[in-house]
This record gives structure tokens, sequence and C-alpha cells, in this order.
């Protein structure tokens, strides 16, 4: 995927996230998700920790090639086992106690998802990185998974806030071209689902009813493995 079209969705929607929770209450931070044991606040942890991969990935020295693509990084393999996700739970957990208080945590998040899109502008789309998983990818093929973070998360918690989902369009199309291919998009507009309510079926967070599972397999989607 084009680097500058991911860039832009990491940026539209990491930053509809800080106005969401800029002005958030000290209960709200408290409010649990879908994603146990996580509240509000571990679940921007995680997506805290998983942004800020990126500038230690970008310092270290780079891979001759890369092997795998976005699809293929949410391959249901170690990364996804149980010892992982109690390692992914604690570092989230970390994360969110060391600000202060929730408006402290906010600008945080702010600004590290901003040094992130600063130092991946000013590479080159030809740019690879080492994943913390050992996989060799294409820098814009690794930053279209941290928009999927974003974006599915920023669903979470929209619900767990009792909110109207913010997704941004940019991201919501990025997400669903990893999902489908560019080539079944198309096609996806046939079912009628609004991005959030498509993202949430096909990410498991809302069931799928007989109809709806027949439907998602003709339509051939790749299921990601997340943690």
């Amino acid at each position: 995927m084009n680097q500058d079209r991911v860039l832009e969705a990491f940026r539209q929607e990491s930053g509809v996230l800080s106005d969401a929770i800029s002005e958030l209450s000290e209960a709200e931070w408290s409010l649990p998700t879908r994603c146990t044991p996580w509240t509000v606040r571990d679940l921007l942890g995680h997506v805290c920790v998983v942004i800020d991969w990126l500038p230690g990935m970008l310092d270290a020295p780079a891979p001759g090639a890369a092997t795998i693509s976005a699809a293929d990084y949410y391959r249901p393999d170690d990364r996804f086992s149980p010892q992982t996700n109690s390692a992914r739970i604690a570092l989230a957990q970390d994360r969110a106690a060391e600000p202060a208080d929730g408006a402290a945590f906010a600008e945080h998040f702010t600004a590290t998802w901003q040094r992130v899109d600063r130092l991946c502008r000013v590479q080159p789309s030809s740019r690879t990185v080492w994943t913390r998983h050992g996989d060799a990818m294409l820098l814009p093929e690794y930053l279209l998974t941290r928009v999927v973070e974003v974006a599915v998360h920023g669903l979470d918690l929209a619900d767990a806030l009792g909110r109207e989902p913010w997704l941004t369009s940019s991201a919501g199309d990025a997400v669903l071209e990893l999902l489908l291919g560019a080539e079944q998009m198309a096609a996806a507009d046939k079912l009628g689902w609004s991005q959030p309510h498509f993202l949430r079926k096909a990410t498991g967070r809302e069931p799928l009813d007989e109809t709806e599972a027949a439907q998602i397999e003709q339509l051939g989607i790749r299921w990601l493995a997340l943690g």
C-alpha cells in the first residue's frame, strides 16, 4: 500500500482518537472495555505501546529485503500465544500507569503518535524494518498494521465510552482493503454495512449470524489473528 496513503490514514485516525480522549473524565478512564482485562486507560496504553515500537525499529539497521506483508504479519503463531498475550497486557498496564492523570495521558498519546508520524514521514517508501517478532517488512506495510491497531481499538474505546464510532474513512478504507484485498472492495459495498459495523463483524467483535457468515465467506475475507 502507498506510504503516503497509509501515513495519512494513521495521522487522521490518531488525530480523531486524540480529540476523543482529550476531555474524558477520570471515571471514564476507568471504564471496562471488551479487551479484558483492560480499562479505557489500559487499552490506550496498549495503543501507545504498539505505536511506540517504531522509533526503535527505525533506529536499528534495516533488513535487506521484506519477507512479510501486512496480512502475513497477523498469522496465528507464537506472537499470539498465552505467554505473549500476558506480556502484552502487562506492557499496556505499565504504560497506562505512567502519567499522573487522564489529561496527561491524553497528551502523552498525542506526543507519541506525532513523533512516529514525523519520523516516518522522512523515510523512503522502500525502507524496511525488523519487527519485534523478527519479521522483515516494508515500512508502509508495517504502518498499515499500526492503522489497524488505532482504528480497531478506537472502535473498542468508543463502545466502552458509549459514543458513536469516530472511525475515519481513510483508516476504514485501509483496513478493509487489508481484510478484503483491493479487488473485493466494491463487492463489500453490496452488504450495505457501515465501516464500523463491518470491522466489528470481521474482527470478531460482534457475532455473525448464519446469513452474514455466508456473505463474509463469499467475499473471501482475510481473518486476522488479533491477540
